[in-house]
C-alpha cells in the first residue's frame, strides 16, 4: 500500500510539472506532450481539469456578471421593441392621414 502511495504522489508531481511546463512555455502543447513522452490529448485534459478546479471562483463571477448583462439586454430589447410597435402605429397613422 504504502508503494502504491508513492506511485500515486509521483504521478501527481509529474502532472503538475506537466502542466506547469506546457502553460509557461512559449513551445506548443504537442511539442511539450512529445517531449515528456505522453500523448497530447492526455497533456491537454490535464491542463483543461487544472483550469477547472485552479478558478471556480472567476467562472462564477463571470456568470454572473453575463446574468447582469442578460437582464440588462432584456430590458433594452422589450423598451426597443416597444418603440418601433409606437413608430410604426405613427408611419401607418400619418400615411392614412396623408392620403
Amino acid at each position: 500500500m504504502n508503494e502504491q502511495k508513492k506511485s500515486n504522489h509521483c504521478i501527481a508531481a509529474f502532472k503538475e510539472s506537466a502542466i506547469k511546463l506546457a502553460i509557461e512555455n512559449d513551445q506548443p502543447i504537442t511539442k511539450t506532450a512529445e517531449d515528456l513522452g505522453i500523448k497530447k490529448n492526455t497533456l491537454r485534459t490535464w491542463i483543461s481539469k487544472f483550469h477547472q478546479v485552479e478558478k471556480p471562483e472567476i467562472k462564477q463571477a463571470e456568470d454572473e456578471h453575463l446574468y447582469d448583462e442578460l437582464k440588462r439586454l432584456r430590458k433594452e430589447n422589450k423598451r426597443l421593441t416597444e418603440e418601433r410597435n409606437i413608430l410604426k402605429k405613427a408611419a401607418a397613422y400619418f400615411a392614412k392621414e396623408s392620403l
